[in-house]
């Protein structure tokens, strides 16, 4: 089964994973953080990606980027991964890649879910231990955010600028942000969505996104589609599935009606038109039935309807019996579940 296309949405932000093989480092020590983010620099101005926020640990990369169009993330971790996997082979003379597959991004509703992504992404080194406070760990963009430094590879989204109308109230709120606990449950949706490559976000913008990307942004149901289950074939028969007794009764009383009507009818004889008891020949068979019992006492013409239309009485006479015909009355047939006949 092939592979979908990468996931991009116009202006979208998209959370980013890339994992070191096996769970081995990709950092040993403090040169190779800083190459890594040499190569980040320079891929994100080549190839036009804007990134708000990222964290280097030792054995995974996260990132919250928006790319400028559907080449710009995919080029620039081309870029960074030859680059970097060249320089760290080299260095500790190794060979093969460096990384766990491809790296796994998904697009996210930003203003559900890009704070907590940019929360999520910076303060990683804290929910794996690495550190103690957010602040400590240098290799992430979290110090810029809270005033700490200023880092030339992050630009801030409007998202974030939203936070205040100074530097200092945005820092101060972001802050306060971070130290607020984390909702699991979002949390959890967040890197299975990144790990699966489905948008995350609500059903109003997956549909939106799904249209503006011309693709499937979201898992197909599980299991093998339903069978829609065929009609019988004798849906009138009486006891076929579907149809109610009461249904089957009346649609094997009508035909065996109607078989009556095209065969020579019984004299001055003419019986109500109940629905047949159980194990009553079929319409059909009562049809012929009736024919050859007519043939035996009547004079009527074979094929004809002697009562005309509307009725089942009759006005002619037997050619060989010694008295006349009486009339039949007429029958009207109701609808099943009337309570009449």
């Amino acid at each position: 089964m092939a592979r979908l296309a990468r996931l991009y949405v116009p202006d979208q932000p998209q959370h980013v994973i890339l994992r070191g093989l096996d769970q081995q480092p990709a950092f040993v020590d403090d040169q190779d953080y800083e190459l890594f983010i040499d190569c980040l620099k320079a891929a994100a101005r080549d190839h036009h990606l804007a990134v708000h926020a990222w964290v280097l640990m030792p054995g995974a990369v996260q990132l919250l980027v928006t790319p400028s169009d559907e080449s710009s993330l995919p080029k620039a971790m081309q870029a960074v991964g030859r680059r970097y996997v060249a320089h760290f082979n080299r260095r500790y003379a190794r060979r093969g890649t460096l990384w766990e597959g491809r790296y796994r991004a998904t697009v996210i509703e930003g203003e559900r879910f890009f704070l907590l992504a940019s929360r999520v992404v910076e303060l990683a080194p804290v929910r794996n231990h690495l550190v103690a406070a957010a602040e400590d760990y240098r290799w992430s963009s979290y110090r810029h955010h809270i005033g700490l430094t200023v880092d030339s590879l992050i630009t801030d989204h409007p998202l974030y600028w939203a936070l205040g109308n100074t530097p200092f109230e945005r820092q101060r709120a972001y802050r306060e942000l971070c130290e607020q606990p984390f909702d699991e449950r979002e949390t959890t949706q967040l890197m299975q969505a990144t790990l699966k490559g489905w948008v995350l976000g609500s059903d109003t913008y997956r549909e939106w996104a799904s249209r503006t990307a011309n693709r499937r942004v979201s898992p197909l149901p599980r299991g093998r589609p339903r069978k829609v289950r065929e009609a019988p074939a004798a849906a009138g028969a009486p006891g076929a599935p579907g149809v109610s007794a009461l249904g089957a009764a009346a649609t094997a009383a009508a035909s065996g009606s109607a078989a009556a009507q095209s065969a020579p009818h019984a004299g001055n004889q003419s019986s109500p038109n109940y629905p047949p008891p159980a194990g009553a020949p079929s319409g059909a068979h009562a049809g012929s039935h009736a024919g050859a019992h007519a043939d035996s006492g009547t004079g009527a013409t074979p094929g004809t309807n002697p009562g005309g239309t509307g009725g089942h009485s009759s006005g002619s006479t037997s050619s060989g019996s010694s008295g006349g015909a009486s009339s039949s009355p007429v029958h009207q047939e109701h609808k099943p579940g009337t309570g009449t006949h």
